[in-house]
């Protein structure tokens, strides 16, 4: 079965991604495994100290939820079946490893839409994942 795993976050090529999703599946051979990922910024250390780690748990769970839900509409509408996964810290590595712990094949992710040499620069995520990933990454613009 291939595993892509989905980063999304609440930029406009995020949401173009549902829609070239669907397409890109009939490419492969059912099943296929999809993995929608959205990764939280980690609060300031000095947050902890006026509120429990459950409330922060929950706070980045429902923030998590609202940016997964556009693309989590679509996906339904499409009939796509999906898990979801959210995740906190350095969104580049975060998704790496979530890619890694799920033994995805492949990470399909939106471009932020600057020229590669900007992003370079400039150190987007997309290029960080790129450049720190070990498995194929595509990029959808």
């Amino acid at each position: 079965m291939l595993k892509l795993l989905i980063p999304v976050d609440d930029s406009p090529s995020s949401l173009r991604l549902a829609e070239h999703l669907y397409a890109r599946l009939a490419w492969y051979k059912p099943p296929v495994e999809v993995h929608l990922l959205t990764v939280r910024p980690a609060l300031h250390g000095d947050v902890g100290m006026f509120i429990d780690g459950e409330q922060i748990r929950q706070f980045h769970q429902e923030e998590g939820l609202k940016v997964l839900a556009p693309i989590r509409e679509r996906l339904d509408a499409d009939g796509i079946p999906y898990q979801i996964h959210i995740g906190v810290g350095d969104p580049a590595e975060v998704i790496v490893q979530y890619a890694r712990e799920k033994d995805c094949d492949e990470i399909v992710m939106g471009a932020s839409g600057r020229s590669p040499f900007a992003a370079f620069f400039t150190g987007s995520v997309p290029a960080k994942v790129l450049h720190i990933a070990d498995l194929p990454v595509s990029l959808i613009k």
